[in-house]
């Protein structure tokens, strides 16, 4: 027989595993087979389809739904000593079949941070103390090392390995099959099996509605800041005086100042 619980409308088939110190919001749905062990928070009509296993202080938000084998746990990490870390995963999203994602680790912030009405597509991989924004999406194998930073509204293609500790920023996408060794900056484009800076996502910002005079704008400030003249402070400098006025410009200033202990992802001399 199939377990409700009706003071909050839970779905648990008899099959899966629910430890006692589970939390569950309203109208939890848990599939057969699932796993899911003390320190698990599911908020509202958070769905597990199947085979799901959960496995320590892992928190997932309201609306999500989880799809058969992912696995949500400890870090793989050989400097995890279990300590009590966590993954806090927002509200709305999709993983799909097989994606693992790991919980945090003494060396980051003891903490894994997914934000709100991402999709994980089959088989991806977010693993120890990364920071991912709202609607990012992960495409099939698609990879992220420890402690990497996501931005919102970043595409991530099939097959792409993002390097530890590297930043995405914002309304970037990265190509399939890429290997991302640096920081990708606000709105950029990247490509290549060691990637370079291809360019600016310009499909994406037409797509999220930026009109014609802000993409231009943009366009400028890219060739300033990836051009030949002075060093690339100086660039930064430069970028920052002439569109002082312009958001989406300040936005990769900022990004370009930030403190990171990888350079920013360039174009190659080829493309240049």
């Amino acid at each position: 027989m199939v377990r409700h619980t009706a003071a909050m409308s839970h779905f648990i088939h008899p099959t899966a595993i629910v430890s006692s110190g589970v939390s569950l919001g309203k109208d939890v749905s848990i599939g057969p087979y699932c796993v899911v062990e003390d320190g698990a928070v599911l908020g509202d009509g958070v769905i597990l389809k199947s085979h799901v296993v959960i496995d320590g202080l892992v928190s997932v938000g309201e609306g999500t739904t989880i799809f058969p084998f992912v696995s949500l746990g400890p870090p793989q990490d050989l400097k995890y000593k279990g300590e009590k870390s966590e993954l806090v995963i927002g509200k709305g999203n999709v993983i799909r079949e097989y994606t693992t994602m790991n919980t945090g680790t003494q060396t980051g912030a003891m903490k894994t941070v997914v934000g709100d009405n991402c999709l994980f597509m089959m088989s991806t991989h977010v693993a120890h103390d990364c920071v991912v924004g709202d609607n990012v999406i992960m495409a099939n194998n698609a990879t992220l090392g420890g402690h990497v930073e996501v931005g919102d509204h970043v595409l991530i293609g099939g097959l792409a390995a993002v390097h530890q500790f590297v930043r995405i920023g914002p309304y970037a996408v990265i190509g399939g099959m890429s290997g991302v060794e640096s920081d990708v900056i606000p709105y950029g484009r990247v490509k290549g099996e060691r990637a370079h800076l291809a360019g600016l996502n310009l499909v994406g910002l037409e797509r999220k509605g930026f009109d014609k005079d802000q993409v231009r704008m943009l366009q400028r400030a890219f060739n300033e800041l990836f051009g030949e003249e002075g060093t690339l402070e100086q660039r930064i400098d430069m970028v920052a005086n002439d569109f002082s006025s312009i958001d989406a410009v300040m936005q990769i200033v900022a990004f370009a100042r930030g403190k990171t202990r990888f350079p920013l992802c360039a174009p190659s001399k080829k493309s240049a």
